[in-house]
């Protein structure tokens, strides 16, 4: 089922006064009638992430979205900041304890849904409350950035919807949820990098940087920390950029290295990755020596947070070579 209005332009525009009021409504009576029937179940707190895809989009998200907000995190398994984005997800889901239940959803698989919610590049994430969606935010966040928008969502669904979330006992079992990780022997920087994406979760992006140097710099070859490293400077990068002024030095500075590498970095952070390697394959035909060779530099750099096994890596790396040589 196609999702609807989706151009709200966030929380607040939630839904129209009287889309909220029937909602409610709605609302309130499952409930009355859930307490006649002896009250609901408790769910587990495995039950508050899953994976949805096109045929049960209507079952899973929006029936569910009548009774909790629902918030989308489309992913894929190429995209490596997805890979930091979703795990925060999934715990502050938990944490919330029901207050919002996590759709997992795959966009290899579900090329429709990624169309019909208009997402222009993962990760990206939307919420459905009460059948209305709206837009969260798209690209890597900060857990604090994340915790805020959580926060105004749930605010929202139970002021104007009476969305009030889901039961969860914490000591009911998890079976049917996802299952729980095989424990494997702690290696020799474990610790290390744990502190590193601890401090990528918390958006202490500079801290992430140096936990991932520390490992490199007794293995060189850690392809954790590699990648990990790779991101976090990434990240480390933009967190203090100014988007309007980048976007706008990069347009009146086409042949400005340091302009177009600083908006490559913000194409890759939202999720843009073709638009990141056009751009710096484009800049490297119009500039030489060092400054042709910076933006080389910074390109490769990306082809790391990105991963070579990505087709675009691949296809970039081609394009990159033409126009150097």
């Amino acid at each position: 089922m196609q999702p609807r209005n989706m151009s709200m332009s966030g929380v607040v525009d939630l839904a129209a006064v009287k889309a909220a009021q029937e909602a409610k409504a709605k609302a309130e009576q499952t409930r009355a009638e859930t307490a006649r029937q002896g009250g609901a179940g408790a769910v587990s707190p495995a039950d508050l992430v899953i994976d949805v895809d096109e045929a049960g989009f209507e079952r899973d998200v929006l029936q569910r979205s009548a009774e909790v907000p629902v918030v989308i995190d489309f992913w894929a398994e190429w995209c490596q900041p997805c890979k930091q984005l979703s795990p925060v997800l999934e715990r502050l889901a938990v944490e919330y304890d029901g207050r919002f239940l996590l759709a997992k959803i795959d966009v290899d698989a579900n090329q429709m849904l990624m169309q019909q919610f208009g997402v222009q590049g993962i990760p990206a994430v939307f919420a459905v409350v009460a059948g209305q969606a709206l837009p969260l935010f798209q690209g890597a966040a900060g857990e604090e950035q994340i915790r805020q928008t959580l926060d105004q969502l749930v605010q929202v669904a139970e002021q104007r919807f009476g969305l009030t979330g889901l039961t969860v006992d914490p000591d009911a079992e998890a079976g049917g949820g996802r299952p729980e990780p095989a424990e494997v022997p702690a290696g020799p920087h474990d610790a290390l990098l744990e502190s590193a994406v601890h401090a990528l979760d918390a958006g202490d992006f500079g801290a992430a940087v140096q936990a991932y140097r520390d490992v490199l710099a007794d293995d060189p070859a850690n392809t954790e920390a590699k990648l990990g490293l790779a991101q976090a400077d990434l990240l480390h990068r933009v967190q203090e950029l100014d988007p309007q002024q980048v976007r706008k030095d990069a347009a009146e500075k086409p042949q400005d290295a340091a302009a177009q590498i600083a908006a490559a970095d913000l194409d890759l952070v939202g999720g843009h990755v073709e638009d990141a390697f056009g751009r710096l394959i484009d800049t490297v035909r119009r500039t030489a020596g060092d400054e042709r060779d910076a933006v080389r530099v910074r390109l490769l750099e990306l082809f790391e947070v990105v991963g070579p096994e990505d087709p675009r890596v691949g296809a970039a790396r081609r394009a990159l070579a033409r126009a150097l040589f």
